[in-house]
């Protein structure tokens, strides 16, 4: 009965992370819902796991989580010219891994209201406060 639910916690990660990844791909950024997915279901196992089958390791699953999920984000950064870009995805996918970590740890209002401030958060079009080019 427990699997049912933790399928459960799986989707509602999956569905989280689509959105968001939505979002970012219609804005033409390189992670879409598939990456967002993945890194909330991901999130959202590796947290269940750790409650009942790593025993006693909770804390070292979480860290380790937080970490791959840095290393995954810095692939996204790219430095061109005089800006960097990907710093947003990058950060979205961190928060997206503790959205899936929430969903984990069966948190779901608190899952479900991050998400929708995060999507809030995207919506912001960045281009109102870049400085203009002063040459």
């Amino acid at each position: 009965m427990y699997d049912l639910f933790a399928i459960g916690q799986i989707a509602l990660a999956v569905l989280l992370g689509g959105i968001l990844g939505w979002q970012r791909e219609n804005w033409g950024k390189s992670a879409g819902p598939r990456t967002y997915a993945l890194v909330t279901a991901g999130s959202t196992l590796f947290t269940i796991l750790s409650l009942t089958a790593f025993d006693g390791y909770t804390a070292q699953v979480a860290a380790g989580i937080v970490t791959g999920i840095g290393f995954l984000g810095v692939g996204t950064i790219l430095h061109k010219q005089n800006h960097i870009e990907g710093l947003t995805t990058a950060a979205g996918l961190w928060m997206a891994a503790a959205i899936g970590m929430a969903v984990g740890v069966q948190y779901f209002i608190l899952s479900i209201a991050s998400t929708i401030l995060m999507f809030l958060v995207l919506q912001i079009d960045d281009h109102r406060f870049k400085k203009e080019n002063t040459k």
